[in-house]
């Protein structure tokens, strides 16, 4: 038992005291080796590479240390972007960083100023480091004439690749990375010939793997995959709680025969044992059994349809003042809206007039860039297609939607009826209403929409409305392109946590995709990335533009129907796309004409409702976030108090980028 120690009294301070002096260095000299097996023990004192210089990579380290997070992302990436190009060994990593630097992060002007000066050295005869350092002296080697009887110029052990790719002032590089020197490029010493690849056709030249093809322009890549089909529309249907608007696209769904007789009997014989009958259509787009038990939409209902010449994906929005941040969320996706109302007596004055979500949701919509309405005068036939309630309702809202921001050559307003189905899909057939309509039918009225622009050539934003585990490997998030565009291998940057991943797959409407373009809703699947890095609110961004990031900001907003007033110091739930944060409004920079934007008064103490002011607004943490100058999707803002909506605006300028 002398052998062994006594564990349990062991005092561990003193066994182990000095270990930290040796932690991540060699220790064989610890032990004792076999001088048979020391010889196949590789000694890294006797290799070349230790001889080497590394003050310059201690210089490049203290240099790389002053950026900051955004700026070392950005140094990685075009790190990565120039070697895929130019090869690993063309320069010095710390030269190379030097000219990024210097060059501000620009790929295209860091490859050409590498090359020029590799074009200077070549002219003068000198180099910035010895070639003879990195690689070995060329041999010719003739293979068995049973083979071949050409001759192959071998590298460190590898064969050359063909070089009529590569400037001729370069060194080529093999597949292990390794290169030749500039005066041989690729061609035999005795011969004169270009030296073909392994088993290849001279007369061909293969990709290298590794080498990033040159990228296409963006509007000409969206006119290639988008060109020839149907415009894409995404269109959110809002409305006060029981103005049917469930009800209305259940009908107008079925109507379009998206929904097979099968499940409609289904849903009819469901509904009318639990004494619901109504409720039919509805359940088409609310398919959980909440939803279908308490009656009202909850969360986002998606369904895709056709017109004739546009593909529409409809955004079932939640009428309910509880789940306004899901309605919310909705608007943000959406390009154009869809307001129903109840044409009921005493309905329609509910929703509009006693603190209803007509105004809120309208608001709202406006206020998340949504521009063009179409409103549906729904249940027109409890009031037997009256063209007197008609125009009350009508004149009511168009003074309102004007005053909302809505103009009125975006604004129309068709009568019609969910449960039913009159004026859907086709003209009507109700006498009463024929009388005094001769307008288009809704599915018409959809198809006028006009599909707004899609900012594809600007850099990459995806907003995450939703983050969840795929399948198979790999964290998938659920959203909107905001901006620009994505391929599958694309590095990204995740922001505000400034954490890398790559693309690994697509899915747009449940379909495979290479490509995703702006406008688009996606759900991308990320490799190389945890998911505590990743939450709803982040923006997915080009590692080469990165999205700012602060946690104080300052923004011009639009004061509703609040009923305390706005101070210093005052506490709200700022909403940014699907992003919820707290936030205080920090400072009363000044206060606005409400119709014209001049200044009234500067540093006001209070801003009171229906008003308009600069004010600065500071978040608890920092998050991502666009000015709306350069970006309108991603530089708008809600503020909400107690589940009220009290105001809406834009952000004008980012104060304290981290």
């Amino acid at each position: 038992m002398a052998r062994h120690r006594d564990v349990r009294n062991m005092d561990y301070e003193d066994e182990y005291d000095g270990y930290d002096d040796v932690y991540g260095h060699s220790v064989d000299e610890d032990f004792c080796i076999s001088p048979s097996n020391r010889q196949f023990i590789y000694n890294r004192e006797n290799s070349r590479e230790s001889k080497l210089d590394h003050s310059d990579d201690i210089q490049e380290a203290d240099e790389v240390d002053e950026l900051t997070d955004t700026e070392r992302a950005q140094l990685n990436s075009c790190i990565d972007e120039v070697t895929n190009v130019l090869g690993t060994e063309i320069i010095p990593r710390n030269e190379l960083v030097d000219v990024i630097l210097k060059h501000k992060f620009n790929v295209e002007k860091v490859i050409n100023s590498v090359l020029e000066d590799k074009k200077d050295e070549k002219k003068s005869g000198t180099t910035t480091r010895d070639k003879a350092s990195f690689f070995k002296t060329p041999t010719v080697v003739e293979p068995a004439p049973s083979t071949t009887t050409k001759l192959v110029s071998v590298v460190k052990g590898f064969n050359l690749p063909q070089s009529d790719t590569l400037p001729a002032h370069l060194p080529i590089r093999n597949g292990s990375g390794s290169q030749s020197p500039s005066s041989g490029r690729g061609q035999s010493p005795t011969s004169g010939r270009e030296t073909p690849l392994p088993g290849g056709n001279e007369s061909e030249t293969e990709p290298r793997a590794g080498r990033r093809e040159t990228k296409v322009d963006p509007e000409a890549q969206y006119k290639t995959e988008r060109g020839n089909g149907k415009e894409h529309l995404y269109m959110v249907v809002i409305g006060h709680v029981d103005a049917g608007k469930s009800t209305l696209m259940g009908r107008l769904l079925c109507e379009l025969g998206q929904v097979n007789k099968k499940t409609m009997h289904k849903y009819a014989q469901e509904s009318r044992k639990l004494g619901k009958q109504s409720f039919m259509y509805a359940w088409v787009l609310d398919e959980t059994g909440e939803e279908r038990d308490r009656g009202i939409t909850m969360d986002i209902g998606r369904y895709l349809f056709q017109t004739k010449t546009k593909e529409v994906t409809l955004l079932d929005a939640p009428g309910h003042k509880d789940f306004i941040p899901n309605m919310i969320s909705g608007a943000a996706q959406a390009d154009v809206g869809l307001l129903v109302v109840d044409a009921t007596r005493g309905e329609f004055e509910t929703g509009f007039d006693l603190g209803g979500q007509t105004r809120e949701h309208a608001l709202l919509v406006r206020s998340l860039g949504v521009n063009q309405l179409a409103v549906v005068i729904n249940k027109l036939d409890t009031v037997s297609w009256s063209k007197t309630r008609f125009d009350e309702i009508v004149q009511k809202l168009k003074i309102f939607l004007k005053q909302a921001g809505f103009k009125d050559n975006d604004v129309s307003f068709v009568p019609c009826s969910g449960l039913t189905g009159q004026n859907l899909v086709a003209p009507p057939t109700e006498n009463e209403l024929l009388e005094w309509y001769k307008g288009p039918c809704l599915l018409e009225v959809i198809d006028k929409f006009r599909t707004p622009p899609r900012p594809v050539a600007k850099p990459l934003r995806f907003s995450v409305n939703d983050v969840f585990k795929g399948t198979g490997s790999g964290m998938c998030v659920d959203g909107r392109v905001e901006t620009g565009l994505a391929n599958v291998g694309d590095k990204i940057l995740i922001c505000p946590s400034k954490e890398r991943a790559t693309v690994k797959s697509i899915i747009v409407d449940e379909s495979s995709k290479n490509v995703v373009f702006a406008g688009d809703q996606a759900t991308i699947t990320l490799a190389g990335i945890d998911i505590q890095s990743l939450s709803v609110g982040n923006i997915l961004c080009d590692p080469q533009n990165p999205i700012p990031v602060s946690s104080k900001f300052e923004a011009r907003i639009v004061v509703f129907n609040t009923k305390v007033p706005i101070t210093k110091g005052y506490p709200v739930v700022l909403h940014h796309q699907s992003l919820v944060e707290p936030a205080v409004v920090s400072k009363l920079v000044s206060q606005l004409n409400k119709n014209t934007g001049e200044v009234v008064k500067r540093h006001p103490r209070v801003v009171l409702k229906n008003s308009s002011a600069i004010v600065e607004i500071s978040v608890s943490k920092p998050i991502a976030l666009e000015e709306y100058s350069s970006c309108k999707e991603l530089g708008r803002i809600m503020l909400r108090v107690a589940g009220v909506t009290i105001a809406a605006g834009l952000i004008t300028k980012i104060l304290a980028v981290n």
